[in-house]
């Protein structure tokens, strides 16, 4: 469930009424603009232009917020100042997230995943997220380290884009993503994504046609230091055009988890050598194209840098 999702491969995520408990106050950004034409031959001209960004500001309040089938959501900055959590929760196929920004770290200590996704056939889409404030390390649940960013249900049987999320400094995954291998089958691509200083790993993938690409991982000294990517069976999982800086903390990309082996395709991605490469059970990584040991992480561009950029669309 998205308030405990990292119990076994098997866990289901529940329905929940959308937005129940919700608490929320209305915040509408307005940008003018006035242009100012320039006179020819005598004749004075003058034109206005107003650029309007709107976006909901919905404080925290240990709310369960359900995505249906189909559905868009969009333009939402979440107050995380309020020491509470939000979990957030799709159905069905064919829905939309974008420009969403969660501002200050979570500190509700719930243990429970930021959004728990799933399409049951169909292909969704995840673009314009910013989860970089983190959690701290409490955890309220049975399992896992502390807070999820994306929790994938094993029942996941379609496909999910995610583009341009930024996360950093979460007390687990980022994008926990392994769970279909075990059952639903679905696949998950990254592209253009950021995420920094997360425990237990930055990527978790399992299906074959999962991917992350034209994405970057850092792990420094500011926060958590888990896996780069950790791929699982039955894969086979692809990188492509990643960097993936890990200042010789942990492991750059994990092959194969609880005795099964993987295959992990590596092409034109630069990967910290001394955090290296790990090949469990059998696994093989298979390094082709212009693949090296130089990484420099970036934030992808069009991949939002603050909270308020998220939900504006401004990045």
């Amino acid at each position: 469930m998205a308030q405990n999702p990292r119990s076994s491969e098997t866990d289901t995520t529940p329905t929940a009424d959308r937005n129940s408990g919700l608490h929320r106050r209305t915040y509408v950004r307005s940008l003018a603009a006035v242009v100012t034409a320039a006179t020819s031959l005598g004749a004075a001209g003058t034109a206005a232009a107003q650029d309007e960004d709107d976006y909901e500001v919905i404080e925290a309040a240990n709310q369960e917020i359900t995505i249906e089938d189909g559905e868009t959501w969009e333009n939402k900055l979440f107050d995380m100042t309020t020491g509470q959590d939000v979990t957030i929760t799709t159905l069905g196929s064919d829905w939309t997230i974008r420009n969403i920004g969660f501002e200050g770290e979570n500190t509700s200590g719930a243990g429970s995943a930021t959004f728990g996704i799933s399409d049951a056939g169909g292909s969704s889409t995840i673009e314009n997220v910013y989860l970089g404030d983190g959690s701290d390390d409490r955890n309220g649940s049975s399992t896992g380290h502390g807070q999820t960013a994306f929790w994938v249900n094993p029942d996941h049987a379609g496909h999910i884009d995610m583009q341009n999320v930024n996360i950093q400094g979460f007390a687990d995954n980022a994008v926990y993503g392994s769970a279909p291998g075990n059952s639903g089958g679905g696949t998950i691509h990254i592209d253009s994504c950021f995420a920094a200083n997360c425990h237990v790993s930055h990527f978790r993938l399992a299906t074959e046609g999962s991917k992350v690409t034209n994405s970057a991982i850092l792990v420094d000294e500011d926060g958590y230091a888990g896996r780069g990517i950790w791929a699982w069976a039955p894969g086979t999982i692809e990188i492509e055009d990643c960097q993936i800086e890990m200042n010789g903390n942990h492991t750059a990309i994990d092959a194969g988890a609880n005795g099964q082996g993987t295959e992990v395709l590596v092409r034109d991605t630069d990967y910290d050598d001394q955090a290296g490469i790990v090949e469990h059970a059998g696994s093989s990584v298979q390094l082709e194209d212009d693949s090296g040991t130089d990484p420099e992480a970036f934030i992808p561009e069009g991949t939002p840098t603050s909270a308020e950029d998220a939900a504006a669309g401004d990045a």
